[in-house]
């Protein structure tokens, strides 16, 4: 595919902290210089330092979101991209009155920066329709959203069109919702047509979804509220029936409705052939600690050991020169090594892992297969940088390769660049490595990122100009 597109430039000054900026699921065609993770496409942009990002858009058409991509930082450092139909086109439904960015964060009572250490040591008019440009930017959660009195209809995930999706989940008032994992963003129609009580204000609610035994585990079962509306003082209407936190059905059942608008506009182009599949088995784990070590302070978790999260059981560690520059120039300094198949379960509990910085190489153009096998007792939302893929198939307990592809959606499945994959169930993808590159995949929790569950794919160059790497920028950060 000639992955030509719109050239956007964006220039990032640094003034008091180490910083990387990252356009969540714009693809980046031959151009991941521009993508931002740390330590995987180039090193961070020192204090007092700028780099200019080049930012390609390729078919992205919607809301998509940039942040930080070092550590902590996104907490609070990110924000919108809306990318709205190319000039001759439009939406592929009616155009809305008015179009509301909706960003879903997280509320922390201490310094994200203490977390992070702590975390490596363990309104409108009635009858208008609005199009709700909805993203969730937290660190830890996924999120159900509802309004009250009102249906929701989805009409796009992750800059990709689906069909109209009403979510509806009672039968008497309504109790509408959608979830949405941490990277994603949504773009829903809500019509103001319910009018009830005299003030016709109505709350919009988001409560997290989680799947951890927050019976035993401290937890802040908040329900963030908003009222959508100027008018005057008065009392709004709430969700009569707000998620409850653990609603695992609830939240797979909105997920697994989801499909591609598949119109002439919009293609679906599912590839049918698969070149390579991957079984990553996706898990929190522990790495020994040296306890003969006095001053070693990373030692807090269970038996002595630390937290650690991994992909087929190596827990990545970040090397000292970013993975692109190792690749581009092949000077040896950096990885090149295969990623490994699982060797083993873990026997239904956390085991020891170990360190790795490992990455999978793929020939341009080879149709992967990913099927992530959760093994941990949370849902995961992967993300992989530089394309967007087709979520094939979903089951619960453990993937059959001789059964469960015979169920996968190959006529229509959506279009994402973020997975959620719950709890002890399994998610397939698919996409065509046809950008070629390096491209960081990981975990959207930013603890499990810290912890390593990630990983790099590296996509060789085609025979075709249009199908290799561009030039390195000149001015790349210094590691």
């Amino acid at each position: 595919m000639d992955r030509k597109g719109i050239v956007l430039g964006s220039k990032l000054a640094v003034f008091s902290m180490i910083l990387l900026w990252h356009r969540h699921g714009v693809d980046q065609p031959r151009n991941p210089w521009s993508d931002g993770p740390e330590f995987i496409t180039q090193c961070p942009i020192r204090p007092g330092g700028n780099f200019t990002y080049q930012v390609i858009l390729f078919e992205e058409e919607g809301t998509l979101w940039w942040h930080a991509h070092s550590d902590f930082d996104r907490a609070t450092v990110h924000g919108a991209i809306v990318i709205h139909p190319k000039h001759g086109t439009t939406f592929p439904f009616n155009k809305p009155d008015k179009e509301i960015p909706i960003i879903l964060g997280e509320w922390w009572n201490d310094d994200v920066e203490h977390v992070l250490d702590e975390a490596k040591r363990t309104g409108g008019d009635q009858g208008n329709t609005y199009l709700l440009r909805v993203i969730n930017t937290g660190l830890t959660n996924d999120m159900f959203f509802a309004i009250a009195g009102h249906c929701l209809t989805v009409v796009s995930i992750d800059a990709r069109y689906t069909k109209p999706l009403t979510v509806d989940y009672i039968m008497i008032a309504p109790g509408h919702y959608i979830m949405i994992a941490p990277g994603q963003t949504m773009d829903v129609l809500l019509e103001a047509n319910f009018t009830l009580g005299s003030n016709s204000r109505y709350y919009m609610a988001t409560r997290a979804f989680i799947t951890l035994p927050v019976d035993t585990i401290p937890f802040n079962n908040s329900t963030v509220t908003a009222i959508p509306t100027a008018r005057p003082p008065g009392p709004p209407e709430f969700p009569l029936l707000l998620l409850a936190i653990k609603d695992e059905d609830a939240a797979m059942a909105f997920v697994t409705q989801l499909r591609s608008l598949g119109n002439q506009d919009h293609p679906v182009h599912v590839p049918t052939q698969v070149d390579e599949r991957m079984l990553i088995d996706i898990d929190v784990n522990f790495l020994p600690c040296d306890t003969t070590n006095a001053t070693n302070k990373s030692c807090k978790g269970p038996q002595g050991n630390r937290f650690a999260a991994s992909l087929n059981n190596v827990s990545f560690e970040s090397p000292a020169i970013d993975v692109l520059d190792a690749y581009y120039y092949g000077s040896g300094r950096g990885p090149v090594n295969a990623f490994v198949n699982p060797t083993g379960d873990n026997g239904g509990g956390p085991l020891l892992t170990k360190h790795g910085t490992k990455v999978k190489v793929v020939e341009y153009g080879t149709v992967v297969e990913v099927v992530f096998q959760d093994l941990s007792s949370k849902n995961h939302p992967m993300h992989l940088h530089g394309f967007a893929f087709y979520v094939v198939g979903r089951g619960s307990g453990t993937f059959d390769e001789r059964r469960d592809p015979a169920t996968y959606n190959l006529v229509n499945p959506p279009f994402q660049n973020t997975v959620s994959v719950p709890k002890s169930s399994w998610a397939a993808i698919r996409f065509r490595a046809d950008n070629p590159g390096v491209w960081f995949m990981h975990c959207h929790f930013d603890r499990h990122v810290v912890w390593g569950m990630d990983t790099v794919f590296i996509v060789k160059d085609g025979k075709t100009p249009q199908a290799q790497m561009l030039p390195r920028p000149p001015n790349m950060p210094e590691c």
